[in-house]
């Protein structure tokens, strides 16, 4: 018997299903997607077709041959808002509502995603190059260059960048930041944003917020990247109907911004961020493990190391 194999898209990325056949029923199915997106399968919302539209999934007992699905056919997984609404007529959507909600599904052109970057010290830079040119930079000049750049802005700025803001002495900083083993934050955000002339929109998971650099400067171009407590990754559209991928927006776009609100507000809620407080560190200087950020920065201040990796 033939194989029947779907391609799975959704905000925890990419997958393939191929252990299933013609005859597998829509209850097998669902036990595939909910262990591949981590998704329960009560939860579980699959839109399929172009314009993307809702699929059937209540009758567990129907094949997937007999249920309009075909070999090699996307699947978009998104996670179903638990409700009462049943138990409280209170919150019964009206069917103006549903409508809006079905039309706002058929009208969104893709979904983002979020590509992994490794933990190298340097992933924010790495994201951004990525946003910036759809692809990794494998050499590592870019994420050299990036750091020069911060170090060069701000050895010229040192009215915006002070030793008030940076928390050391500005030449100290800027030997700080060129070294591969520092960590890239709000301050280099902002310095690549103005250098760039770009919107970076940061996905909070801890806080569940977008947090908006350069906003105020009215750029006409939008990047997203998310952080979960101490790791950068990029986000990037996925086209649903061509699998073209996106990573610049207009920042007039709200579709996206408010699309990636939420996938701020659900990382939150299903704990998609690492506890800066809990997490551990590993001094590159004398090789100590450390607990959370206030030990990090009490070694660094007792000891002057100021290097650390993630582990």
């Amino acid at each position: 018997m033939s194989s029947f194999a779907l391609r799975v898209k959704s905000k925890s990325g990419h997958h393939i299903i191929n252990n299933l056949q013609p005859e597998s029923t829509i209850k097998e199915l669902k036990s595939e997607l909910a262990s591949l997106t981590h998704i329960t399968v009560h939860s579980l919302q699959v839109l399929s077709g172009f314009p993307p539209k809702l699929f059937d999934i209540t009758n567990e007992n129907q094949t997937l041959t007999a249920s309009g699905l075909t070999s090699g056919e996307t699947l978009i997984i998104e996670e179903r808002a638990e409700n009462k609404q049943e138990q409280d007529p209170k919150m019964r959507a009206s069917s103006s509502e549903l409508l809006q909600a079905i039309n706002e599904q058929e009208n969104c052109q893709g979904i983002l995603i979020k590509h992994v970057v490794p933990a190298d010290n340097s992933c924010l830079f790495s994201s951004l190059f990525f946003v910036l040119n759809r692809k990794i930079d494998d050499s590592g000049e870019a994420v050299k260059w990036f750091r020069e750049l911060v170090a060069e802005t701000i050895s010229k700025d040192t009215e915006t960048y002070s030793e008030a803001i940076l928390g050391k002495p500005v030449t100290e900083y800027c030997s700080w930041i060129k070294e591969p083993t520092s960590w890239g934050g709000a301050i280099e955000l902002s310095v690549l944003a103005n250098h760039y002339g770009i919107e970076i929109a940061v996905v909070d998971t801890m806080n569940g917020i977008i947090n908006r650099f350069g906003e105020d400067q009215k750029y006409p171009v939008r990047v997203y990247l998310m952080f979960d407590g101490i790791h950068y990754d990029p986000l990037y559209m996925e086209s649903f109907k061509d699998g073209d991928i996106k990573t610049m927006f207009q920042s007039e776009d709200e579709a996206t911004l408010k699309h990636a609100e939420q996938l701020a507000r659900e990382a939150k809620s299903s704990r998609q961020f690492t506890d800066v407080d809990n997490f551990t560190l590993k001094c590159l200087v004398c090789g100590i493990l450390l607990r959370g950020q206030v030990e990090a920065q009490q070694h660094a201040k007792g000891t002057g190391h100021a290097n650390f990796g993630e582990v």
